[in-house]
C-alpha cells in the first residue's frame, strides 16, 4: 500500500490522514468506499480511483457503453443486489466475465459473481454515480424481457420446500425478491398510481390502479402470500411480526432510472394482511398549473387570486381528484425569493425548492393546528395547509388570512358551494367565512382518450340528453370512443385531466353566506354570475374530443 499512499499524496488533494484512513477503510468499515471518499470531499475523486487502479493493475472506465451490455448477463441478478454492491456484469469474454464495480480495494463481491457465472471474473472500475446510472439504464432495458408477470409461473418457485425466511435471505437467493422487483418494474412501466395486494381464502390477487381504474394483473401462488407481504414490509422498515394492527411506511426507490416514492399501508383482514402501495414518480412530476386542464378564463382568475396578499383559496373534491397536485402547482406558480412560503402537510408528497415543508406527526402532537400555529411565528407570506379537518384548523386558517397571509388548503365537499355550509357546520362564523374566502376550486379527474386509437362515432339521443346537450349544440363536434392499442396498453386512455369549477366569492355570494343560505342556493347564484360547473366543463372536454361521454357521466354523477 506504500506506493499507493505516495501516489495519492503526490497527485491528489487528499492529506496524509485521509489517505491512511482511506486505505484502511475496507478492512475497518467495509461498505461503499465512495461514500467514505465523498465525506472527505476531494475535488478529484476520479483521479483518486485512477491512481488506485493503476497501482493495482486494474482497468478504469470513464465512459460506460451501456447499450453494449447484454441484458442476459443481468437477467437473474436482482437490481437490489447490483445497486447495494455497486457491481454490474459488463461482458462475457469466454474465459472470464468483465465486471464493472466501484470499489477497487474490497473485491469480496466478485466472488459471488464468480460462483454465479461459474467462471473467472475481471474487475473494471468506475465511479459510484456512473455505475448507479448504468445499473438503472441496463435494468430499464431488461424490463422488456420482464414485460408480463404472467411469465412468472409457479414452477419458478420450489413450492414443495419451505418458504425462504426473508430476514435471513440474501438478494441473490430469494425468488420472492425477484417477484416483488418485477411487480414494481411493471407498475412503474404501466404508470400505475397504486398497487393493491389483496388476500382471499384461496387466492392472492394483485391489482394496479391506472388512470383511476383498477385492473387485475396477477395472481401469485397463495403459498407465497406471507413471503411477499414480509418482503414489502421489510423494504418499508415495518414490523413484520406485527400482523394484527394497521401500519404505514415509506419505500424510496431508484427504479428503472426513476426516483419513485412509495407510501405503503397494511391492514389485517380475515385472510391475511392487505397491502396498498401508492406510487409517485418524483422524476417525472411536472408541477405546471397550465397543464392541469383549467379553462383559460378560470386559469386567469386563479393566477390573479394567487397574487393577492391575503385571503383563503380552497380546493375541494373527493379523494383522488388531484387536489394536492393543484395545490403544489399553485405554490410552484408563486414561489420566489421575495415570498416566504411554508406548508403543513400529511404527508409531504412533493418537495419544492424554496418552500419550507412541515410533516404532520400526530404521535408527537404535531397536528395541522399545532403546525399552523407554529408557522405563523415564522413570518410567512403564503401558508399551505394540507387539509382543513376540524374547527381548530379552520379557525387558525381564517385568522391567518385576516391578518395578512394568503392561505391555500383543501376541504372534502362534493362541489364548490358546499364549502360554506361545511365550514359553518364546523363552527366557523359566517361573517369570518365571508371576509376571508377569496375563491373555491372544485375538481374531478377524467381519463384522456389515447390520440393513437380513439375513434369517432355518432352518440345516441339518450347520451346527448344525459349530458344535457341539444342536437344543435352537438353539430360540428366530433365525439370519440376508446378503442385500445399498443401505445396505451389496450386501455384506450392515456393520462388524466381535470374538469373543474371556480367559485369566486363576490358581494352577492358574501350576502348569501351571511344569511346562512344552503349550498344549492349559493351554487345557483354563482352560476348566475357566470360560474361554469364541473359537469359543464366536462361536456366541453367531450365536445373537444379530449374524453368520452361515459367518463364525464361517471365522474360527475354525484353533482346531479
Amino acid at each position: 500500500m506504500q506506493n499507493i499512499e505516495t501516489l495519492l499524496l503526490k497527485n491528489t488533494s487528499l492529506e496524509k490522514p485521509q489517505v491512511e484512513a482511506l486505505l484502511n477503510y475496507p478492512r475497518v468499515g467495509g461498505g461503499n468506499i465512495h461514500e467514505y471518499i465523498d465525506r472527505m470531499q476531494p475535488d478529484d475523486i476520479e483521479d483518486v480511483l485512477k491512481i488506485i487502479c493503476q497501482e493495482l493493475n486494474l482497468e478504469f472506465m470513464q465512459d460506460i457503453p451501456v447499450n453494449e451490455i447484454p441484458v442476459d448477463l443481468i437477467r437473474n441478478i436482482p437490481i437490489n443486489y447490483s445497486k447495494n454492491h455497486e457491481i454490474l456484469p459488463l461482458k462475457d469474454e469466454g474465459e472470464h466475465v468483465k465486471v464493472l464495480m466501484s470499489n477497487p480495494i474490497n473485491m469480496e463481491s466478485l466472488n459471488d459473481l464468480r460462483a454465479f457465472f461459474n467462471k473467472n471474473t475481471k474487475a473494471v472500475i468506475t465511479t459510484s454515480p456512473k455505475i448507479q446510472d448504468a445499473i438503472n439504464k441496463v435494468y430499464e432495458k431488461s424490463t422488456a424481457a420482464l414485460d408480463g408477470l404472467d411469465e412468472i409461473e409457479e414452477e419458478d418457485y420450489d413450492l414443495d420446500e419451505p418458504i425462504i425466511d426473508l430476514l435471513e435471505a440474501g438478494d441473490d437467493d430469494a425468488p420472492v425478491i425477484r417477484l416483488v422487483n418485477t411487480l414494481l418494474f411493471r407498475a412503474v412501466k404501466e404508470k400505475a398510481s397504486d398497487i393493491h395486494i389483496e388476500p382471499y381464502e384461496r387466492e392472492l390477487v394483485v391489482r394496479f390502479r391506472i388512470d383511476g381504474q383498477l385492473y387485475d394483473v396477477f395472481k401469485p401462488p397463495k403459498k407465497l402470500q406471507n413471503s411477499i407481504t414480509s418482503r414489502i414490509k421489510v423494504m418499508a422498515n415495518l414490523n413484520i411480526a406485527e400482523k394484527r394492527l394497521p401500519q404505514d411506511g415509506r419505500i424510496p426507490l431508484k427504479l428503472a432510472g426513476k426516483d419513485i416514492d412509495i407510501r405503503l399501508n397494511t391492514v389485517p383482514t380475515a385472510f391475511g394482511e392487505r397491502l396498498v402501495m401508492r406510487l409517485q414518480d418524483r422524476s417525472n412530476l411536472i408541477l405546471d398549473i397550465n397543464q392541469i386542464g383549467f379553462p383559460q378564463e378560470n386559469l386567469k382568475m386563479i393566477k390573479a387570486m394567487l397574487q393577492k396578499a391575503y385571503g383563503i383559496i380552497l380546493v375541494t373534491g373527493p379523494t383522488g381528484s388531484g387536489k394536492s397536485f393543484t395545490l403544489y402547482s399553485c405554490l410552484k406558480e408563486i414561489v420566489s425569493p421575495e415570498r416566504n412560503i411554508i406548508t403543513v402537510e400529511d404527508p409531504v408528497e412533493q418537495r419544492i425548492h424554496g418552500i419550507g415543508q412541515i410533516q404532520v406527526n400526530s404521535k408527537i402532537g404535531l397536528t395541522f393546528a399545532n403546525g399552523l400555529r407554529s408557522i405563523l411565528r415564522q413570518d410567512p407570506d403564503v401558508i399551505m395547509v394540507g387539509e382543513i379537518r376540524d374547527y381548530e384548523t379552520a379557525e387558525i386558517a381564517i385568522n391567518a388570512s385576516l391578518t395578512g397571509h394568503l392561505v391555500l388548503s383543501t376541504l372534502h365537499t362534493n362541489d364548490s358551494a358546499g364549502v360554506f355550509p361545511r365550514l359553518m357546520d364546523m363552527g366557523c362564523e359566517p361573517f369570518l367565512i365571508s371576509s376571508s374566502l377569496v375563491g373555491v376550486i372544485a375538481q374531478r379527474l377524467v381519463r384522456v382518450l389515447c390520440p393513437h386509437c380513439k375513434a369517432p362515432y355518432q352518440p345516441s339521443e339518450v347520451d346527448l340528453q344525459a349530458l344535457e346537450i341539444t342536437a344543435k349544440q352537438a353539430q360540428g363536434a366530433k365525439f370519440y370512443k376508446a378503442i385500445g392499442c399498443n401505445q396505451c396498453n389496450q386501455k384506450g386512455f392515456t393520462g388524466r385531466t381535470a374538469i373543474s369549477e371556480l367559485l369566486v366569492v363576490n358581494d352577492d355570494i358574501r350576502q348569501l353566506i351571511l344569511q346562512r343560505q344552503d349550498g344549492g342556493t349559493i351554487k345557483k347564484a354563482a352560476i348566475k354570475n357566470g360560474m361554469r360547473t364541473v359537469r359543464t366543463d366536462g361536456v366541453l372536454k367531450v365536445l373537444q374530443g379530449i374524453t368520452t361521454i361515459e367518463e364525464v357521466l361517471h365522474t360527475t354523477q354525484t353533482d346531479d
